[in-house]
């Protein structure tokens, strides 16, 4: 899939894009537990556009800049009137 089709609210997305900058991790509290989780996000692109990828946790520092990625069965989602590509808790993410 490329980027340029994705859609807000599109499940099962497949995608491979390069990382063209990544964030400072910073931390958040949970909804439900007293816990934080550390999250930041990278712009990755493909020939057709870019798109920000969420990365939680371990996620983060396994994505470095200029590295390919592969998203399997994420989904996209719209934050502050952007859509985002999420890996999820059934999608995986490699890196390339």
């Amino acid at each position: 899939m490329k980027i340029k089709d994705l859609r807000n609210g599109m499940k099962r997305v497949s995608v491979e894009a390069k990382v063209v900058e990544k964030s400072d991790p910073r931390e958040v509290m949970a909804r439900f537990k007293d816990e934080t989780y550390k999250v930041a996000t990278a712009i990755v692109a493909d020939e057709t556009g870019t798109i920000k990828l969420t990365l939680w946790n371990e996620q983060i520092n396994k994505v470095n800049v200029d590295d390919t990625v592969k998203v399997e069965n994420g989904y996209i989602t719209s934050f502050r009137g952007e859509i985002q590509l999420n890996v999820g808790r059934y999608g995986t993410l490699t890196v390339e």
